[in-house]
């Protein structure tokens, strides 16, 4: 009998965990909805709380170098301190809110290269190991979203990669302890002045606020650097006709302001670490700072470590 109560306290023998979901894909602002089955183990066991949370890879830059890791940024309990009998089969419901700034890792079906997202439940027993499961979420993008990244492609921008900086955006409301960059090769018409185009969407229940970083050509006499813009667009304006258009404005707009820019200091060195923005007028910055808990929302902690083996086949799934 201690000994099984040993094996117990490592685990062995315990109760195990399978949350089930009834839709994997959600948006922005929607819910994911699903269960988590529990079945009790060879002695009883008291569960202190049961919590699901989202969780995503996130770069993290350290001085000169920048290393990923696996961040929850929304949590949410279902169920409080209860007892599992051996065998016991028990079904708990739940519905999570998905944060209106959660990143989009799917577009038209297809996971953007460089995403990760997951719905990590965590059973915390008492005086044994913590149980976990782990599944995989699709967020696809809202109609203001899918206007937007329409108009790049019809532009003739060819997409690259997609990542979530940590660090928060000076100047817009913003909850979560990341954003995201969805980078996109520079359109033939736009090649003599940009090379690359970083687009971030930081969404809210009112719309979405557009940021954009032009990596812009250098000269024979001048170098290249960076200029950004952000735009505020209401979700009622996805129905607008002409969004390549809208597109094009934005960019041609925050392309041409590299000579005030300069006039004002803010040339090659004059933002904020490798990850800042800053612009005139409309322009914004991001800094990779400010970070902790807002909007009722789990601070952002790296917790690859913890949960190594939850998270080594999460990660290896989605590439």
């Amino acid at each position: 009998m201690v000994f099984k109560k040993m094996l117990s306290a490592f685990g062995v023998g315990g109760p195990s965990v399978d949350t089930v979901l009834t839709n994997p894909n959600t948006r922005p602002g929607l819910a994911l909805d699903g269960q988590v089955n529990l079945v009790g183990g060879d002695a009883p066991a008291s569960i202190e709380q049961i919590s699901v949370g989202l969780v995503t890879r996130v770069e993290v830059e350290s001085g000169d170098s920048e290393y990923a890791g696996i961040m929850e940024f929304h949590r949410m309990p279902v169920s409080g301190r209860l007892e599992l009998a051996p065998k016991q089969q028990l079904s708990i419901p739940f519905q999570l809110p998905v944060p209106w700034e959660t990143p989009v890792t799917d577009v038209y079906g297809q996971r953007l290269h460089g995403m990760t997202m997951g719905l990590r439940t965590e059973v915390a027993v008492a005086r044994a190991v913590d149980k976990s499961d782990l599944d995989h979420v699709a967020v696809h993008p809202l109609p203001i979203h899918e206007r937007i990244l329409e108009a790049f492609q019809t532009l003739g921008f060819r997409f690259k990669h997609a990542d979530l900086e940590r660090g928060h955006i000076h100047g817009v409301q913003q909850t979560l302890p990341f954003y995201q960059e969805i980078e996109f090769f520079a359109a033939p018409q736009y090649a003599q002045v940009v090379t690359e185009v970083e687009l971030t969407f930081v969404t809210s229940q009112r719309g979405v606020e557009v940021i954009l970083e032009c990596d812009k050509r250098g000269g024979f006499f001048t170098a290249g650097h960076d200029v950004f813009g952000r735009y505020s667009v209401p979700h009622s304006d996805a129905g607008r006709t002409d969004w390549a258009q809208v597109v094009d404005g934005w960019l041609r707009e925050t392309t041409s302001r590299y000579g005030n820019l300069r006039a004002q200091g803010f040339g090659p060195h004059g933002h904020h670490g490798h990850h800042g923005h800053r612009g005139s007028g409309m322009g914004g910055m991001v800094a990779g700072a400010a970070l902790g808990v807002a909007g009722g929302l789990v601070a952002g902690e790296l917790i690859e470590d913890a949960f190594e083996g939850d998270f080594g086949d999460f990660g290896g799934d989605f590439e």
